[in-house]
Parts: structure tokens; sequence; C-alpha cells
């Protein structure tokens, strides 16, 4: 569902977007085109969402890439660990939907 929403947004805002499912894969595809934005979804634990945060914080070419986090609103213990993975803005998906075409538009 997020992923229609996203690419929907995308492309009327004309905004390239590539998804990856790792964070070894999210290096890879950094490193030839460094992404301005990277999107995470909080709750996808199989995506590792705070390894891919760690993994482009310790890449001194892409550490200053920012990044967005969307959780259910009920999951505090997942906010704050996402703060303190280094997660840039973290909002709950009913704000990250209602921003995301500023959010895409910022980042573009």
């Amino acid at each position: 569902m997020f992923v229609s929403k996203l690419r929907s947004a995308a492309s009327a805002l004309g905004v390239e977007l590539r998804f990856v499912r790792s964070p070894e894969a999210l290096l890879e595809q950094a490193r030839h085109s460094a992404p301005a934005l990277l999107v995470l979804d909080l709750n996808a634990d199989r995506l590792q969402p705070l390894d891919m945060v760690a993994a482009l914080r310790a890449d001194a070419s892409l550490s200053g890439t920012r990044t967005v986090g969307f959780v259910s609103h009920v999951e505090a213990d997942r906010i704050d660990a996402a703060r303190v993975a280094g997660v840039d803005a973290v909002l709950a998906r009913s704000a990250f939907v209602a921003q995301l075409p500023s959010i895409l538009a910022a980042g573009a």
C-alpha cells in the first residue's frame, strides 16, 4: 500500500524512486548515485531500516543523506530507537502520508 502511495506521489512530482531491501543493496546503489533522501518503513523489520541508517552514517560520502522514517504512532520504543539511530525525522504513518508530497519535493 505504501509503495503505491510513494510511487504515485513521486510520479506526480517527477521524483525518481529506488527501492532497496538491505543495507548492502542501499550502499551499492547509493555509491553510484547518492540519494537526496532515504525513506524508511520503520515497521519493516525484514528490511533492516535501522541497519540501513547505520550503513549510511558510517560511509563518509553518504553520511549527510537526509532520512525520514514512518511508523505506527503507538510504537514508542521503535520511534525512540529510530531517533537514537540517527533518523532525521520520524513520523507517524498518518503524518507521513499527509506530508508525503512536501517530503519528496524537499528531498528531490
